[in-house]
């Protein structure tokens, strides 16, 4: 990928001195990979710095009993945080990237990365991504700790539309729970009149019966 490519989606990178927007475009690994393909994983080295060109990735928290809660998905023009944070600290991974759809990616190697930090516009676009994020992470915790499942079911389904084309997978994966939980809580809503079920399909009847147990 040339430098004028990248710098469409990564603005700031116009921002730098044309010798090293040269550098990054010659310097960084280009790849591409399938739906599903695991781009880092908890424990490991991170090699680099990756600038999403498309598709994007799905950063989750994996449990022990197989259970992931989503934290945030990096889209193209966008930085993942826990990369960065890994390259400052010099530490392993502590998430798992997960390509959602076809994706590709530019890394650019750790040098080069800490060169860049010498640069006020690219360490200011880092760290702007640090106070967005952990905005939405703060924002998740509160979900998580202070409102129950069906709470937060009803709020996720009130945000995707009348017609929610999704699995129960697909739902207790961005809830950070399991299909069988969802599974029943649906049925529930069901019950009450709230939406009607079909395969791969949640129709909402009754937006204001969600929104009452939403609490908004």
């Amino acid at each position: 990928m040339n430098a004028t490519e990248l710098a469409n989606l990564y603005p700031v990178l116009a921002q730098l001195p044309p010798a090293l927007a040269a550098r990054i475009a010659a310097e960084a690994q280009t790849m591409t990979v399938p739906d599903g393909t695991v781009v880092f994983d908890e424990h490991q080295a991170c090699q680099g710095f990756p600038f999403v060109i498309g598709g994007d990735i799905r950063v989750v928290k994996p449990a022990a009993n197989g259970r992931e809660l989503p934290l945030y998905r990096v889209l193209p023009g966008e930085s993942c945080i826990i990369t960065s944070s890994c390259l400052l600290g010099h530490t392993d991974y502590n998430a798992r990237g997960i390509a959602e759809g076809e994706t590709t990616l530019a890394l650019m190697p750790r040098p080069l990365f800490d060169e860049l930090l010498a640069e006020s516009a690219f360490r200011d676009f880092v760290f702007h991504l640090f106070s967005e994020r952990i905005s939405d992470l703060m924002q998740l915790i509160e979900e998580v700790a202070f409102r129950k499942l069906d709470q937060r079911l009803a709020g996720l389904l009130l945000g995707k539309g009348k017609v929610v084309h999704a699995t129960h997978q697909n739902l207790a994966d961005e809830l950070g729970s399991v299909r069988e939980i969802i599974s029943r809580l649906l049925k529930t809503f069901a019950d009450q009149g709230l939406v009607r079920l079909s395969r791969e399909q949640v129709e909402i009847l009754d937006p204001a019966g969600l929104r009452r147990i939403a609490g908004v």
